[in-house]
């Protein structure tokens, strides 16, 4: 038998696809042609064992060189004189490889799942499991300042009850209860969250460490765990804050050197705090507002669910005539936007905090750090007491507290319970078939409670003179009332 050359190889053209060549010792090739025209030749060695032809793959040319392929011919050759199988040997080494490479990768991930850390869990909790109406931009705020920098590079693996409940006395000893009772909630939703999912489960090993956190034991013995925060505004405190706006406004008016003079409060601020006290709106739902959702000739404004807490139903606010006479005032400041309160730097509307932020920053003495001492300036920030009101006997105030104080006068003036809960869009109590079957809109009702709250702003605000007159009095003054 003629043995195969290297040149002979190099003869062979794409007609000749599909013949076999031999060579000496059991060793043939079959000629292919690839689909680029290349002509390969993929060699074999056929041998008996246990009674039956097998042939056993020794490469293929001119990827593998012809003395390389007779080198695997040789090879098998022997195994077989051997009474061992090439084929099936290599069947199981290359098994055995497969497995070894499986075992090694899945090492590798549990080194890697071993070495998660609470910041890896936050990042995919953020991705996967939670979903906020601001983004989780609050969430990433809190656990960036409170949580991450203290556990945020603890495995997993080794985290503690007491490690968790560290970081909540830490917001404790700050004097910020609230905020520790939040981030418990936080993270009780986030190591529940942990537990349903993989990998996270193997990693909690001794179970979910918030089930053993007792919050009540690490707040302030003091601290109502109800947060039932029950602060108003007295008419005398409403009467100062208008003093406080007015005041401030005269001190710059007749300041002969207005650099060195405190700045005035703004009068969108100071409309923002009218409309949410007038209207009881949410601060996040006046700070989306806009300008096309109100209407001047009939006096209503409309907030689409989609801007009220937990996006329930549309509302329409049917404004009083105090009411009314804030949007027009915020209108000369506002109306060139088509945001009712836009926002200075960016397109949009302002931050849905920053009325509060604004509220706080005028009540600092009320403010502590993150050491537990009182709160140091922050840049570009207010930092006095100017909206401290009776002297803080009462605490400081906030937006919502507006919003209390007004379903509270409505309830002084005789207003139903269920006319106050319908004005400040709450769920109302009773089945759901009710809710379902009942649709009156109570329109007519909403719009009476809400011209009564109205008049008693107007006659707190000017008691020396009737609603009406009051506010005839501020449209022809242009006063920020």
């Amino acid at each position: 038998m003629a043995k195969i050359t290297q040149k002979l190889l190099e003869s062979i053209r794409a007609n000749r696809s599909g013949e076999t060549i031999r060579d000496e010792g059991n060793l043939f090739g079959r000629v292919r042609v690839k689909a680029d025209g290349t002509v390969v030749v993929s060699f074999y060695y056929r041998f008996r064992f246990d009674e039956k032809l097998k042939d056993f793959s020794c490469g293929t040319w001119p990827g593998d060189s012809l003395s390389t392929i007779r080198a695997n011919r040789d090879s098998a050759r022997t195994r077989v004189g051997e009474g061992i199988d090439p084929g099936a040997q290599k069947k199981v080494t290359k098994q055995t490889v497969q497995e070894s490479i499986v075992a090694k990768l899945a090492e590798i991930e549990l080194q890697r799942t071993q070495n998660l850390t609470v910041q890896n869990l936050f990042d995919a909790w953020l991705t996967d499991g939670v979903r906020r109406m601001d983004g989780n931009l609050e969430l990433q705020r809190s656990f960036k300042a409170d949580v991450l920098p203290k556990i945020g590079n603890k495995p997993m693996k080794d985290l503690s009850e007491h490690d968790l409940r560290s970081v909540l006395r830490a917001l404790v000893d700050r004097g910020v209860n609230r905020a520790a009772v939040v981030m418990r909630n936080n993270l009780t939703q986030m190591f529940s969250w942990a537990e349903k999912r993989q990998p996270w489960r193997k990693l909690l090993v001794n179970g979910d460490p918030m089930d053993l956190i007792e919050i009540e034991k690490i707040v302030s013995p003091d601290y109502d765990m109800n947060n039932q925060r029950d602060r108003i505004m007295s008419a005398a405190e409403i009467q100062e804050l208008q003093d406080v706006f007015n005041r401030m406004q005269s001190e710059y008016d007749t300041a002969p050197n207005k650099r060195s003079t405190t700045q005035p409060i703004d009068q969108v601020v100071q409309c923002a705090t009218w409309i949410m006290l007038s209207t009881m709106c949410r601060v996040g739902e006046m700070s989306m507002a806009r300008w096309e959702h109100v209407n001047f000739d009939s006096g209503a404004w409309f907030i689409p669910k989609e801007n009220v807490k937990g996006k329930l139903e549309d509302l329409d606010v049917f404004l009083s005539s105090f009411a009314l006479h804030q949007f027009r005032q915020l209108h000369v400041v506002t109306g060139h936007s088509e945001w009712c309160f836009p926002a200075r730097n960016k397109e949009g509307h302002v931050c849905v905090k920053s009325i509060s932020k604004q509220v706080g920053d005028r009540q600092v003495m009320f403010k502590k750090g993150r050491d537990g001492k009182p709160r140091r300036p922050m840049k570009n920030r207010r930092h006095d007491n100017t909206f401290v009101l009776g002297g803080g006997k009462n605490g400081a105030w906030t937006p919502h507290d507006l919003r209390r104080t007004g379903a509270t006068l409505m309830q002084s003036l005789g207003v139903s319970l269920e006319i106050i809960d319908r004005c400040q869009n709450h769920v109302l109590p009773g089945s759901k078939i009710r809710r379902h079957y009942l649709h009156h809109d109570y329109a007519d009702e909403k719009r009476e409670a809400w011209r009564l709250l109205g008049e008693r702003l107007s006659l707190i605000l000017n008691p020396t003179v009737g609603a009406d007159d009051f506010l005839s009095q501020a449209a022809d003054s242009n006063c920020p009332i």
